[in-house]
Parts: C-alpha cells; structure tokens; sequence
C-alpha cells in the first residue's frame, strides 16, 4: 500500500487535514498499514486533488492559521477499490526486540529479562490500546481488524511468557550471578 491509497481510504471515512492524517496513521487503527510522513502526506494530497480524486476547502477560526480540510471524490473512492483490488504485498515486521533475541547468547542475563519485560509491557500496552480502539466504533471491517490483530499480539505475549526462560538461558550469566554466595 502506498500513501495515496492511504490517504484515500482515511478520507473515505470522512474529511481531514493533511495534519489529521497524519495523526490517525500514526495515532489510531491507520498506523497499521503503511509509514507516513508529513512529507509523504501533502505531495499525495496535492496530486490526488489535481487528478480529481480529492476536493479542499479552508476552514478559519479566529487567530487561527486557516485549515484545508479534504473530501474524497467519485474518482477518489473508484481509485481507492482499483488500489484496494490489486493482490497486498507481503506483511512486513521489523523488531529490535527479535535482534536481542536472536544474540541473546552475548548478551547478559539481566539485559535479556529487561528486553523482554519491556516487549512484554509493549504487547500488553498494544493489546489495551487495540481493545480501546475497537470499542470505539462500529465499522464492521474496523472490529474485524481489530479482531485480527489482537489475536496476533495475544499469542505473541503468550509465546513470550510461555518461552522467556528459554531465551534468558541462552544469555550470559552476569559477573553478580558468578559470584559464590557468602
């Protein structure tokens, strides 16, 4: 997915700006799908709006700089369902957590517990905030993904609690846990 597929299909749920898009593909259920940046997002938008698939308008508030604030077209939802039709990509998962993991044997004991700790609280922080986030709407094909994803992170929390003790065994033990008891 690129970024014009994904402002396209942001917009498809309502109107925003190029700083509210930003925000929901970083903040929200959107951050799922693609990296976006600021200037990612207004090139897209800009060409999207030249082609026909968006319109703008601004919006000011007093003592407030004015927002343009886009709306996707007929031609904007017909080139989100021709993007939407083509076979995804392959998923792609990055994780420093896996690169600790995977040199844990040069690793001292201590840091690989704190490693996983940490990835621990983070699954659990994303698991709540998946939770929250589909309690909040009632977009079928949002709840879907949502069941989706909770799923993925609960068995990976899971794993991780179920196998820590493996991983730690494999890193060093440190020089305070060679030390002989007095």
């Amino acid at each position: 997915m690129n970024i014009r597929t994904l402002c396209l299909a942001i917009l498809n749920f309502g109107q925003a700006t190029g700083y509210e898009i930003k925000k929901m593909s970083s903040d929200t259920h959107y951050a799922y799908f693609v990296d976006a940046s600021f200037g990612s997002i207004y090139p897209a938008l800009s060409k999207l709006e030249v082609e026909g698939c968006l319109t703008s308008h601004e919006e000011r508030e007093p003592g407030k700089p004015a927002r343009k604030v886009y709306s996707i077209t007929d031609k904007g939802r017909l080139e989100l369902v021709s993007h939407m039709s083509d076979t995804p990509k392959k998923d792609i998962f990055k994780s420093e957590f896996l690169l600790i993991a995977m040199c844990a044997e040069m690793l001292e004991r201590e840091t690989v517990r704190k490693a996983i700790d940490n990835r621990i609280l983070q699954l659990e922080e994303e698991l709540k905030f998946i939770k929250d986030s589909s309690d909040e709407t009632e977009h079928e094909g949002t709840k879907w993904i949502a069941g989706y994803g909770y799923a993925c992170q609960e068995n990976s929390l899971k794993y991780l609690i179920e196998n820590r003790e493996k991983l730690e065994s494999l890193a060093q033990a440190s020089s305070q846990e060679l030390e002989p008891a007095e």
